[in-house]
């Protein structure tokens, strides 16, 4: 059994000033981050290695979020998907929680939130890994 290191997020998001933030904002709170502006080079990244929690937006060119969180879970079922968007609609959160994912949030958000979201996700892995 490996030491418990930091956890790890992946953020994927196509506006890289939401990535940014986000990215400083975590990484204050102690959290080991790498973000991504294009899916397909999330997507290259989720294939090398498995992340705690997966920070994704939806709606983006190339792949969308529904297909990247799909991938995501399936190759790392335990890993906790956020979904961040700008076109929060009923179906799209329903859709989402069917493949489940964690939370749900709709842009803009607070920082807080994301954190939030982040530290009760997080949480969750801490209590399926004891």
């Amino acid at each position: 059994m490996e030491p418990q290191s930091r956890t790890t997020i992946l953020v994927l998001d196509d506006e890289p000033i939401v990535c940014k933030r986000l990215k400083s904002a975590l990484e204050k709170k102690g959290y080991e981050v790498e973000i991504f502006f294009r899916s397909s080079d999330a997507f290259k990244r989720i294939t090398e290695r498995n992340f705690d929690i997966v920070i994704t937006d939806l709606k983006m060119e190339g792949l969308d979020g529904m297909t990247f969180l799909t991938e995501v879970k399936k190759r790392s079922p335990k890993t906790e998907v956020i979904v961040i968007t700008g076109f929060a609609t009923m179906e799209t959160a329903k859709e989402s929680f069917q493949k489940g994912v964690f939370d749900f949030l709709a842009k803009p958000f607070k920082l807080g939130e994301i954190q939030d979201a982040v530290e009760r996700a997080e949480k969750k892995l801490k209590e399926s890994n004891s």
